[in-house]
């Protein structure tokens, strides 16, 4: 990382065109851009936390509120998804013009008040109502921390400075998974959801007062108001029209989201339905070795979340590391990178459910964790690459849009269809109802790979900044 950056803007006549008027950017400090990147991860980290901390709640809520799976898929999914995608449409707009900072200082503070607001819900209506609302405070995250992060760091960073940002998902779900559990086996799932949403007050005030926006200001003229409008909504589509990378890239994830995001929702509630009794046991052994009860939910949240959390991790950081080492001599591996991610896991995700042993079906997971979170760095950071600055922030909430409509939207809404289909349509019973789901939709995984394997064929002629 360089101590000053600002990025470039090469590319197609077009779309110099659009981004003649772009306002310039306003380098910072090596050790700056390092606090930032740092604040906007843990902002990230809170993000996922908040989103997926329902996950290891989803027992309890479906015994307390009575609900069927296709319920914990919409809660989990749809419902969140809903608004979050469309939003962050228009959210991004604003963000490639406004302060993007503010933007996320608010954001931040809506949706850890919706996450508290899931405590008090009394019913699976009242429930929908505040993930809905959780949704729309994180839409303003992703798209405006992309562009800023693109504009903090060199190109040739950007893949490992994007995935760093991107270590929020594995990390937001490993701590939302462990602290979840605890907090619920010891004060119930209500409180849980109390206790995950209040830090994000706290940190928005942080965000408001210490993230900069780095784009200088303009005099203010015709020409300054000009560039302060930016390229339109139809400029930045008119330009991803003719990126085949971007759609191959964005449905290609949109399936490993579908993948990840519709087993989330289950995994727990797998490991209690199939090996409840071998739980038990681990627990109780893990009660005497520690000197202190825990609880099967503790066990299993703890194991779940610091296994896939920092397989994750590692995976994030290793994908991005991965791509920009081999990027800078053959710029084919942002493409390449994601494709392993795609077919690698399928075996050892499929292995460890289907295994009788609980224990090492934990362990196992611990692979997939790994491999499958590859992609985040590449994936994201092509994105930024293929459009002129001042398109990222609407690129971003593009492929946004796209990946979660698709994944997180449908996902755990079919995979617990699926469920409730083997359950009861074919009799095999909830334990392997959701057994048989999770493995169903794992194979998808084969699709993603031959959408990341064709973008190798197209991304060196796309990418321009």
């Amino acid at each position: 990382m360089t101590d000053a950056v600002a990025p470039a803007t090469g590319g197609a006549s077009a779309e110099t065109q659009t981004t003649a008027a772009a306002p310039t950017i306003q380098p910072v400090t090596k050790g700056y851009a390092r606090y930032a990147l740092w604040l906007l991860m843990i902002i990230y980290t809170l993000n996922f936390l908040d989103r997926q901390v329902i996950n290891i709640l989803a027992e309890p809520i479906k015994n307390e509120l009575g609900l069927m799976d296709w319920q914990l898929g919409m809660l989990t999914g749809l419902a969140f998804a809903l608004l979050y995608t469309v939003l962050g449409i228009p959210i991004a707009r604003i963000a490639e013009r406004k302060n993007r900072p503010v933007i996320i200082a608010t954001s931040v503070a809506a949706w850890s008040f919706f996450t508290v607001l899931c405590g008090f819900a009394q019913n699976f209506v009242q429930l929908v109502l505040a993930r809905v609302g959780v949704g729309i405070g994180e839409a303003g995250c992703t798209p405006p921390a992309h562009s800023l992060i693109s504009d903090y760091v060199p190109k040739e960073k950007r893949a490992s400075a994007i995935a760093f940002y991107s270590i929020g998902t594995p990390l937001g779900a490993l701590i939302g998974m462990s602290l979840g559990g605890i907090v619920a086996d010891a004060w119930g799932w209500r409180t849980a959801f109390m206790v995950a949403g209040a830090p994000g007050l706290l940190l928005a005030v942080v965000v408001l007062f210490t993230l900069v926006e780095p784009r200088k200001k303009l005099a203010v003229d015709l020409a300054a108001k000009a560039a302060v409008a930016g390229p339109t909504f139809v400029a930045t589509l008119a330009v991803l029209k003719g990126k085949a990378t971007f759609w191959l890239l964005a449905f290609a994830v949109a399936i490993k989201a579908f993948i990840g995001y519709g087993q989330q929702p289950f995994i727990a509630s797998f490991f209690f339905r199939v090996h409840e009794t071998q739980l038990a046991q681990l627990a109780a052994q893990a009660s005497d070795m520690l000197g202190f009860k825990v609880g099967v939910m503790s066990f299993v949240a703890v194991m779940l979340s610091g296994l896939s959390g920092l397989g994750g991790v590692f995976g994030v950081w290793l994908g991005g590391y991965l791509a920009d080492k081999m990027g800078a001599k053959d710029v084919r591996a942002y493409a390449l990178v994601p494709a392993l991610a795609a077919i690698l896991p399928i075996p050892f995700y499929v292995l460890g459910i289907l295994h009788a042993d609980a224990l090492f079906a934990l362990l196992f997971l611990f692979v997939p964790a790994v491999l499958t979170s590859l992609w985040y760095g590449p994936v994201y950071a092509t994105a930024q690459s293929i459009v002129p600055p001042s398109m990222r922030a609407t690129t971003a909430a593009i492929l946004l849009l796209i990946v979660n409509l698709i994944g997180l939207g449908l996902g755990p809404l079919i995979v617990g269809g699926l469920s409730d289909f083997f359950a009861l349509g074919l009799g095999l019973g909830k334990a392997e109802g959701v057994r048989w789901a999770l493995v169903s939709s794992a194979v998808l995984g084969l699709i993603a790979f031959f959408l990341f394997w064709a973008a190798r064929k197209t991304i060196k002629n796309d990418i321009v900044s």
